[in-house]
């Protein structure tokens, strides 16, 4: 399973032709793909217009797995992920994506994503990156 980052996802929805989604299109029928709910809140936030709200909604809903990341467990782990990756200089900039990430290392799921946050946990912890 390939999990894609809201990074990738507003890329696709604008329009925007770069290596990862171009990727996307091309593997969107091939691969299985899903995303997160906390990807899904990201990705919706940042729509305006309430029927192309509706209508992402709609399509990312039926299309694609939309896991659950919420829950003591996840928040323990990512938190951990934290301050491993603090102690060892490394310091990431947003708490989502420490829990997307500690998500997709948990379950053994590749991630496509275009925010730097997530290359510390590939290169100290093993997370699984889709290379566009």
């Amino acid at each position: 399973m390939v999990i894609v980052d809201t990074t990738v996802w507003i890329d696709y929805l604008r329009g925007i032709e770069n290596p990862h989604t171009e990727w996307l299109v091309r593997q969107m029928r091939r691969r299985r793909m899903g995303l997160t709910d906390l990807i899904l809140c990201e990705v919706l936030q940042g729509i305006r217009d309430h029927a192309e709200f509706a209508e992402v909604r709609e399509e990312l809903l039926q299309r694609f797995n939309v896991f659950d990341t919420g829950g003591g467990q996840i928040a323990v782990a990512a938190a951990q992920n934290y301050r491993t990756l603090r102690d060892r200089g490394h310091t990431v900039r947003k708490t989502i994506d420490c829990v997307i990430a500690t998500f997709c290392l948990r379950a053994g799921h590749e991630l496509l994503h275009r925010d730097r946050d997530f290359d510390v946990f590939e290169k100290e912890l093993g997370l699984r990156v889709v290379h566009a």
